[in-house]
């Protein structure tokens, strides 16, 4: 035993022991557990607390946990009173008035189908000054004659936005990430699109002029209106977490968040079979035509 050790006596545990450290120098860890006291161990960490779920307004769809896309495409109102406007004039006042002259005035030139059709009804308030709102909700006609211009107002206006290009995309694809709302390949009939009948061919027998004709989304085709009321397509549903988003291909293109002018998704007469991929970028902002609509989105929020 060295020098100045106490004494232990066998069978007990050996007391702390503690040397002195020099100055400036940390001390050693202890040699000893004292009696009696329990054994050093390191503490874990407590579980992190998973985030809070996010939420979305009743009428839109939470996709990826992150974002809110409105269910269906946007029928537009008179922000403040929530007058309907009609779908098949602009929502704006000097250019719906406008047309509504301009067609009054050409009917009775085109086919034979032309001449006996009448012209959609411009309701009264849609001639006043107005801001337009986006509403998000089934079974009406969807608005169209939106340029990207109105869209962007009218999704402002029921504290939206438009989407971005990606978060368009990722919301078309589905959480299953396909290439269209129902799947990975084309399917003929799923969604809206790749219709039997052009509106410019049925009344201009042409389908490349007269595009702001305000009857062109009233033309019927042999398998029911060329333009369906929103979420009469349930096949072409994007698929979020026991909800869907309807109609992200075909019935009308969607503008998106683009100052150089880009629509997505494809309208009910145009001829391509790329699903989510569809884009037109050959437009400007201001540019609005029978198949031009509206959908929004919002950023997901944490509940209060």
């Amino acid at each position: 035993m060295a020098c100045g050790d106490p004494e232990s006596t066998p069978g007990e545990a050996s007391p702390l022991v503690v040397e002195e450290a020099p100055s400036g120098v940390a001390p050693p860890l202890p040699t000893a557990r004292p009696s009696g006291l329990p054994a050093l161990t390191a503490e874990t960490p407590s579980a992190a607390p998973p985030p809070p779920v996010k939420r979305c307004p009743p009428e839109m769809v939470l996709v990826a946990q992150r974002l809110c896309v409105d269910r269906y495409e946007a029928t537009l109102v008179v922000d403040k009173s929530g007058a309907q406007l009609s779908p098949y004039y602009p929502p704006e006042r000097a250019k719906a008035s406008y047309l509504m002259k301009l067609w009054q005035s050409k009917q009775g030139t085109g086919t034979e189908i032309e001449k006996t059709m009448a012209l959609p009804v411009l309701p009264e308030w849609q001639k006043e000054p107005f801001e337009p709102r986006a509403v998000s909700k089934k079974g009406v006609v969807p608005q169209a004659y939106a340029s990207a211009k109105d869209a962007t107002l009218a999704c402002k206006n029921a504290g939206k936005r438009l989407c971005s290009k990606d978060e368009w995309r990722q919301a078309c694809r589905g959480e299953q990430d396909r290439d269209f709302p129902y799947g990975d390949k084309y399917q003929d009939g799923k969604c809206n699109i790749v219709r039997e009948l052009h509106p410019g061919v049925v009344l201009w027998a042409d389908p490349s002029i007269n595009h702001t004709d305000p009857r062109f989304n009233l033309v019927p085709g042999k398998k029911g209106p060329l333009l369906r009321v929103t979420g009469a397509t349930p096949s072409c549903a994007s698929e979020w977490e026991g909800d869907a988003v309807y109609d992200m291909n075909g019935n009308v293109d969607e503008w998106i968040d683009d100052p150089e002018g880009t629509f997505l998704g494809g309208f009910y007469a145009r001829g391509k079979k790329d699903g989510c991929q569809s884009s037109v970028e050959n437009h400007v902002f201001s540019y609005a035509d029978y198949s031009t609509g509206v959908r929004c989105c919002k950023d997901a929020t944490a509940p209060r």
